[in-house]
């Protein structure tokens, strides 16, 4: 019999196109990987994937087994998510996925109170650049802000939240220099995938032409905050921030609002309920401070 386990390493190789990427988001080694593609291979009487310069590809045979495959993957999702919508108990892993500013900047104490609440759930906090994907079960609730609900995938559940705003910060300090009449060069610092959002404007200051990059929102805040220039951040970020300042002439812009995303059956666990109810009151009371309507420290 065909493990199922085999399968998945072998979906993740196809999907990723190499060892090195299924490896990751396995969460397992490089061997790991290859040992359990070889063991599918031999089961099978048949190569599965040509190794090439780019990478791995599928073999005829891989192609007729990928089909087959994708079929045992769904049927084991369908499968998991009914019995864990039969789970009612307070107990258990819960995983959540957020995007890093959101978990370090604003719900985190909210998490921690959740989970003093049920000490019997085991939280596990997906907070990287990439959320985690509800179909493929590898988390279970998703906290997203999303500018157009339309972007969203039809067969996830959601509850809206608030609308979430940001604006163009600078330093404190830096500010107050520069109305002193300051030399020193003004730069828009940016995260490098991202750039100088369309809607940001300078306002009052004017900035150099040489932009500051940085690769990550924590690096990004810090750049500001030692004076270097301007930046577009969430409301929730910059006006609780007390050495950083709305920059004088800049509007506010809406980058979306917030979803709590579940998938199927599996919104119907009590915990899952629990934790989307709590947080979704949790994040109403903020509704002022993600809109911008809190004070700046000018």
């Amino acid at each position: 019999m065909i493990d199922w386990d085999d399968i998945r390493y072998f979906l993740a190789v196809a999907r990723g196109g190499s060892v090195r990427a299924a490896a990751k988001s396995l969460g397992v080694n490089h061997a790991t990987v290859l040992r359990r593609i070889a063991q599918l291979e031999e089961r099978l009487g048949a190569l599965m994937f040509e190794k090439l310069p780019a990478g791995y590809r599928l073999t005829d045979a891989g192609e007729e087994v990928l089909e087959l495959a994708k079929q045992m993957e769904a049927s084991s999702l369908k499968l998991e998510t009914r019995v864990l919508g039969r789970d009612q108990s307070v107990r258990g892993l819960l995983r959540v996925t957020l995007a890093p500013p959101l978990s370090t900047h604003l719900v985190m104490p909210d998490l921690a109170d959740f989970a003093r609440l049920h000490p019997d759930i085991e939280m596990e906090i997906l907070s990287f650049g990439e959320l985690a994907n509800l179909t493929n079960r590898e988390a279970d609730v998703a906290i997203r802000v999303v500018y157009d609900r339309k972007t969203l995938p039809l067969n996830l559940h959601g509850l809206k939240g608030p609308e979430v705003f940001g604006g163009v910060y600078m330093s404190r300090d830096r500010l107050a220099a520069w109305r002193a009449g300051a030399p020193d060069p003004i730069r828009w610092i940016v995260i490098s995938l991202h750039g100088i959002p369309d809607w940001a404007s300078e306002g009052e200051v004017r900035t150099t032409g040489v932009p500051f990059r940085t690769t990550d929102a924590e690096s990004q805040i810090a750049a500001v905050r030692q004076g270097l220039g301007l930046t577009t951040l969430p409301c929730f970020i910059g006006d609780v921030d007390p050495l950083l300042v709305r920059v004088p002439g800049t509007d506010l812009h809406m980058y979306g609002t917030v979803w709590f995303l579940t998938k199927g059956e599996t919104r119907k666990t009590k915990r899952v309920r629990l934790f989307t109810e709590f947080i979704s009151r949790r994040l109403a009371a903020y509704a002022p401070l993600l809109s911008g309507q809190t004070t700046s420290h000018d």
